[in-house]
């Protein structure tokens, strides 16, 4: 195992296990490779040196007691919007924050399954944008073109994992925030189920649409995470029965009935699909029938679903600064959309959250006769670093509608999705795909995206590595 690229995440704890490597070793290594990296690609906000090699020298020995844990001894990073023990959760703003007491549940749940965290990484303020930048930490870069941008909000943990310095990464997504990175950053990204990993320390995420996701080169990387971090806390209000994500990898998913549709959901801005990403999705579309299921073009009944995640997400940022002792160092747009919350808070986001019955129902009906749904991930691949950064309230929404409108309508239903890589366009930039289902279908859109992945190898390509002196910011 070298120390320029990180083995995956599966291959690691097999690693480990068999004594072949140790756990201080991949440490040491991931350590180096961020600190080599920050002036590149600035992927963490949080790095946890010290500690991370104290907890790996503990696994060591207990690996060498014969001790055996899924993830025992294994680095792993988590976005900066989780607690993490030790550590404040500063969530893309500015300002000092205290250092907490405890682990949020889904990082809890990884230590308790041998994993390593050795750090937190960048993401927008509040998670609210499809970048990730901003003063508090700078600019977040893509590996794959240090001048673009990784995506967002979940930026951080998709570099670190494109660039390899990590074999995994925990996200959050709440209007596609895994998902547009791992598009963007030739990664897989799973949005599982509300409820699937406890967003504990609080009871549900931004009104409900929050929740969060892994990050990973592989479709068995990305499940092995996703059961390590699954599970509630007793305070949690969204509890789905459990899955077996990993055993649902390499298992044939059968004879499948897909509906591409290309058409994005409605919003009051303009939103259009890139012919170059289409050209991807349709790729996508086409290697899906060459193994066997039957692709045909339909639209889910999407409606004006944007009128339900409005209130929803704006109440959500509310809470969220109303938390937040300088908020005098917010970015006028987030306490815009704070105000715009506290006025939707009351009988418009009990409307919107009454709606998603109703959106199930009507939604859900494509899935009577299809058994999942392919969709672009984004409508653009990912835009030039700054592009958004010193935009105003209405300009944001205008190029964040632009780029990525159709990831967050399923938010809103709370089902699970999964972006799989459909190829580059121009000069090399990623983008991606959604592989949709109805509540608790992780199972089989993970065994459908792996039978892709077996035909595509996606992971064997990585992006050029690079030094601090082929970085823009130089």
């Amino acid at each position: 195992m070298g120390v320029d690229r990180a083995p995956g995440l599966v291959e690691c704890a097999r690693a480990l296990a068999a004594g072949e490597v140790t756990s201080r070793a991949l440490v040491e290594g991931t350590l180096a490779r961020i600190e080599a990296s920050q002036g590149t690609v600035n992927a963490f906000r949080r790095v946890r040196a010290e500690a991370a090699l104290v907890e790996a020298d503990a696994a060591d020995k207990e690996l060498a007691e014969g001790g055996r844990r899924p993830l025992l001894g294994v680095p792993v990073a988590v976005k900066d919007d989780m607690d993490v023990a030790g550590e404040p959760t500063a969530f893309g703003c500015q300002g000092e924050f205290p250092s907490l007491p405890e682990d949020g549940e889904a990082v809890r749940r990884l230590r308790a399954a041998g994993a390593i965290v050795v750090g937190k990484t960048n993401t927008c303020e509040l998670g609210q944008w499809p970048f990730t930048e901003g003063p508090a930490f700078g600019a977040t870069r893509n590996p794959w073109h240090p001048d673009h941008t990784p995506g967002g909000s979940s930026g951080g943990s998709a570099a670190a994992v494109a660039a390899g310095l990590v074999p995994a990464a925990l996200g959050s997504d709440g209007a596609g925030s895994v998902r547009i990175p791992a598009s963007w950053t030739h990664l897989i990204g799973i949005k599982p189920q509300r409820g699937r990993i406890s967003t504990w320390p609080h009871a549900e995420s931004f009104q409900g649409i929050t929740v969060n996701g892994t990050l990973a080169r592989t479709v068995a990387d990305a499940a092995l995470l996703l059961d390590a971090a699954c599970g509630n806390h007793e305070g949690d209000l969204h509890r789905p029965a459990a899955i077996n994500a990993s055993e649902a990898v390499g298992r044939d998913p059968g004879r499948l009935r897909i509906a591409l549709s290309l058409k994005p959901p409605f919003t009051a801005l303009p939103a259009r699909l890139d012919p170059r990403v289409q050209e991807r999705v349709r790729a996508v579309a086409e290697r899906l029938a060459a193994l066997g299921h039957v692709v045909e073009e339909a639209e889910p009944r999407y409606g004006q679903i944007g009128l339900t995640f409005i209130p929803r997400a704006t109440a959500g940022i509310a809470e969220r600064v109303g938390a937040i002792t300088e908020q005098s160092l917010l970015d006028r747009r987030t306490l815009d959309a704070a105000r715009l919350g506290r006025l939707l808070g009351g009988a418009p986001l009990r409307l919107a959250r009454r709606a998603e019955v109703t959106l199930h129902r009507r939604i859900g009906a494509l899935f009577e006769s299809y058994d999942v749904l392919l969709a672009p991930t984004t409508a653009a691949p990912p835009p030039r670093v700054g592009s958004m950064l010193n935009l105003g309230g209405l300009g944001t929404d205008r190029a964040m509608i632009a780029a990525c409108p159709y990831a967050w309508p399923w938010n809103v239903l709370g089902w699970p999705g999964v972006n799989v890589p459909a190829g580059f366009v121009d000069d090399g930039l990623p983008v991606g795909a959604q592989l949709l289902g109805p509540a608790n279908s992780e199972p089989l859109l993970l065994s459908l995206a792996s039978q892709l992945e077996a035909d595509q190898r996606w992971h064997e390509r990585w992006p050029p590595q690079r030094t601090a002196a082929d970085s823009p910011a130089a």
